[in-house]
């Protein structure tokens, strides 16, 4: 299956050219999700923009950009990536935007310097633009009460979430940015997927009607943004969303905020995992085998040692999160056996087969011998970004793989990588 993904490409050719660990993506798979994003989108007044925290490799913002589908950016140096993959930063109409709960670095800068349509996520933010001088559109990210991630630990509406303006304070929010010299021109919320898939369509319909109970008290407001968290699913076989009823519900909340306003209201959505998430592999060689034995303190497991840590993929570290894991050119009709997963950091936790709880899942897999290589799918979104130097260990090479040819897209980090920017400087 992997081969296929991978349009026949040579893992085992690659593992030698750019060693274990890498990330390979295939260019494909990324175009077959823009795809049905812009199916989404396609009626008038409809609009994507990438999340691209998820992913911000530079061919995948190329594409992005290439497609007319706009940005979410999270961070100044993000804005600025975007810049260099061709978006405009200071034009009239917002390609780009910042959505952050915090400016730091040179978040603010970016704002003042260029433009960029500041999307923001707490009250005395306003006062920083203020203070920065910023007179210009702004968006307010609210907290509309509810909402639920994919995970328990990925909390992204309601009370406990750290994520937008609460609600019934937004509106105080909007008329200080006002006397500012600020307006208001676009609302958004993120409430997630829900766990269950089948939970989607509701969630974003509950938004819908939340926003179509906001528009009176913002009337500046140009376009509303519905967030991202369209499902993508890392388990085999698990039912799919209903795009075509998200795109259908798009357009008629689009419809109803327009007749509602008397102007045309821009809706957007800004997908990032479901864009990206399977069109990545982390590639990683078994270095051993080991089993222990049962005893009083539970049963035995059969370790296979590999060198992909959680500082290459943190997923199944953070949350418990489910990849599939395969073994390169493993025999259809092997047997297969109960196997743990694990990585060479030294923490407990370096176990790429656990569950929510945070307990050893074994996986049923083919036996293997050092030296194979293991496929952990779906590593596209929220892999590569949250990679670390944990161990003081380099981030691992990108690969992009396109009409079969391989591309190398960033190298493999050195310890004088690492080593770049320590200092010791009396300030």
């Amino acid at each position: 299956m992997a081969a296929d993904a991978l349009q026949g490409t040579d893992l085992r050719w690659l593992a030698e050219r750019v060693g274990t660990p890498f990330y390979v993506y295939d260019a494909a798979i990324v175009q077959t999700r823009i795809d049905a994003i812009l199916a989404l989108t396609a009626a008038p007044a409809l609009q994507a923009r990438y999340a691209m925290k998820a992913c911000s490799a530079a061919p995948i913002l190329a594409r992005m950009r290439a497609h007319q589908i706009w940005i979410d950016a999270v961070s100044g140096n993000e804005v600025l990536r975007a810049q260099a993959a061709g978006y405009p930063l200071a034009a009239a109409v917002p390609e780009v935007m910042l959505t952050t709960d915090v400016f730091r670095d040179n978040a603010l800068d970016v704002v003042r310097e260029y433009g960029v349509l500041p999307n923001i996520g707490s009250p005395h933010m306003l006062e920083q633009l203020a203070a920065a001088g910023y007179q210009g559109p702004l968006g307010i990210r609210l907290n509309p009460g509810f909402g639920h991630g994919h995970v328990q630990s990925c909390d992204t509406g309601g009370p406990s979430s750290k994520h937008g303006i609460w609600f019934d304070e937004a509106l105080t929010v909007a008329h200080a940015a006002t006397r500012h010299g600020m307006t208001v021109t676009l609302l958004h919320a993120h409430i997630g997927s829900g766990p269950a898939v089948a939970e989607f369509t509701d969630n974003m319909q509950h938004l819908a009607n939340f926003f179509a109970g906001c528009l009176e008290a913002y009337p500046h407001v140009q376009a509303i943004n519905f967030g991202g968290g369209i499902p993508h699913l890392y388990r085999p076989g698990a039912p799919s969303a209903d795009l075509a009823a998200f795109g259908h519900l798009l357009q008629e909340a689009q419809e109803r905020f327009s007749q509602q306003t008397g102007r045309t209201i821009r809706v957007e959505i800004e997908p990032g995992r479901y864009l990206v998430a399977p069109a990545a592999y982390v590639i990683t060689r078994v270095t051993d085998v080991k089993r222990t034995k049962s005893n009083t303190k539970g049963p035995g497991q059969t370790f296979v040692m590999v060198d992909a840590g959680f500082c290459d993929l943190i997923r199944p570290a953070m949350y418990g999160a489910f990849h599939q894991i395969s073994v390169w050119n493993a025999p259809s009709h092997a047997a297969l056996e109960p196997t743990v997963i694990a990585g060479p950091l030294c923490e407990s936790g370096d176990v790429f087969t656990r569950d929510e709880a945070e307990l050893l899942q074994p996986r049923p897999l083919p036996a293997v011998q050092i030296g194979d290589l293991l496929l952990i799918h779906d590593a596209g979104a929220y892999g590569y970004t949250m990679s670390s130097n944990y161990n003081s260990l380099g981030r691992a090479p990108q690969v992009w793989v396109e009409d079969g040819i391989p591309y190398l897209i960033s190298r493999r980090e050195t310890f004088e990588d690492i080593l770049r920017t320590e200092c010791f400087t009396a300030l």
